[in-house]
């Protein structure tokens, strides 16, 4: 973090009143912290009420560990004589100190977002960006309300672009971030059934997901996938720049044609301005053909060459744990534990159908949270999808994956080939009876199931 706000300019920003501050108001601010594990000397500390925890426990060791001040919510108790910048509500202050930093960076910045592959598309954006431009994206699951501010706060002078991407799960939430980001680009990856259970329609999270716009800046463009019937659906009502691009809708701007998947990866082609190019992605599946056509269309609106465009795309990794390929002992493990809705099971899936094996391929499907009243047969539906994957062996996690083995077997799997377990532990005991040798195995569940503790368990006990 750049050094360019005091503790009175951001008393202004956060609309805060200054308590005991005699004598820091003029004390530059290095850092922003909700934690105080990574206080610094010059950091402000903001008390944040979280479910489980209230950061105005901790206002008194901040300051004892060099917090120039702490910004604190009206009516909480927390010890007298510290310096404190009172508000109403420091979740917002945190969104507006976040919002008055980034507005001191006169360069552009791209907004992320969708039910699904918002994680990766923000990764080919940043992969694109990065060959012509000290590009700032965000990292890890920092993409809420609270990591999104700490993502900005990174901001310096020697960046040109930023990549944030954006994670919502009620109304307001997007709305509130996009605020403090003022992107000039806005994407939207998709529109499913995430977070369906909070926002009670695919119609819902379309409303939830709209609202990236209202922090977009004047002559924004906003780019979205022509092939979700719900983005499209919206075409020509968006007061802003739209462009789209697709696979299947061929009234989109820019489409993917001649998309050829394997293991190895994925190749597809596509025409802009009247000229055809080939690109190539290193890793296997359609689903990463919308990613890297929103990237191009990211990076042709910013001037970066198609070159360094497709250069941008060949070289991008997807994170951790989506989707990511490891070798453990005599298998391949496909971790994909981060999230799981039905979209993105079909995803991985497919991916899984691709890989050739010496043994077989084993899916291990985990439960798939906030679905509310449709989880019930979206897990018998995804179920229902895996005979047709290819899917030698079917191992499934939780209760609600219960279903996920009663479609499959409703769909014509052998029941001798599915196993369902309560838990990681009760499978991990079972693995070495399940696995053969050179099998390639799926993991996929929802981030709470924590399905990567059964790569975790093959890795330290070899099978």
């Amino acid at each position: 973090m750049e050094k360019i706000f005091t503790v009175e300019m951001a008393a202004r920003a956060v609309n805060g009143e200054l308590v005991n501050c005699t004598g820091c108001t003029e004390k530059k601010i290095g850092s922003v912290s909700t934690d105080t594990r990574t206080i610094k000397e010059d950091a402000v500390f903001v008390a944040l009420k979280g479910d489980s925890n209230d950061g105005h426990k901790y206002v008194k060791m901040a300051v004892e560990k060099g917090a120039v001040c702490c910004i604190v919510q009206r009516g909480e108790d927390v010890p007298e004589g510290l310096p404190c910048i009172v508000t109403e509500d420091t979740a917002q202050a945190l969104l507006d100190l976040a919002g008055a930093y980034r507005r001191r960076f006169d360069i552009p910045v791209v907004a992320v977002t969708g039910s699904v592959g918002k994680t990766s598309t923000r990764g080919m954006i940043a992969s694109v960006l990065s060959q012509k431009y000290k590009t700032l994206a965000t990292e890890g699951n920092f993409n809420n309300g609270i990591g999104v501010p700490h993502t900005v706060f990174r901001m310096n002078f020697e960046h040109e672009i930023a990549v944030l991407e954006m994670g919502m799960n009620h109304f307001g939430e997007l709305a509130a971030i996009t605020a403090a980001a003022a992107p000039d680009t806005a994407v939207i990856t998709n529109v499913g059934e995430a977070h369906i259970e909070n926002l009670g329609s695919r119609e819902g999270i379309l409303k939830a997901k709209l609202e990236i716009l209202q922090g977009l800046t004047h002559g924004g463009t906003v780019i979205l996938c022509g092939d979700n019937d719900l983005l499209w659906s919206v075409n020509g009502t968006i007061d802003f720049e739209t462009v789209y691009c697709g696979i299947n809708n061929s009234r989109c701007d820019l489409i993917a044609e001649n998309v050829k998947v394997s293991s190895d990866g994925t190749d597809f082609s596509f025409k802009y301005e009247d000229r055809r190019y080939e690109a190539h992605i290193s890793v296997p599946g359609v689903h990463h053909v919308y990613n890297a056509l929103i990237a191009i269309l990211v990076g042709t609106k910013y001037n970066v060459p198609m070159n360094d465009i497709l250069a941008g795309i060949r070289e991008f990794v997807p994170d951790g744990m989506r989707q990511a390929a490891v070798r453990i002992g005599d298998f391949t493990v496909i971790k994909d534990c981060y999230n799981a809705n039905p979209t993105s099971m079909r995803s991985g899936l497919e991916v899984l159908s691709l890989y050739e094996t010496e043994g077989r391929r084993v899916a291990c499907l985990g439960d798939m949270m906030e679905l509310g009243t449709i989880s019930e047969s979206a897990h018998t539906g995804v179920g229902e999808l895996v005979p047709g994957y290819k899917v030698d062996c079917l191992i499934t996690v939780g209760e609600r994956a219960r279903l996920i083995a009663e479609g499959a077997e409703k769909a014509g799997m052998d029941p001798c080939r599915i196993y369902s377990f309560k838990s990681n532990e009760e499978l991990c005991e079972k693995l070495s009876d399940i696995l053969v040798k050179g099998d390639v195995i799926l993991l996929k569940a929802s981030r709470s199931m924590r399905l990567e503790q059964v790569a975790d368990y093959m890795e330290k006990n070899p099978i």
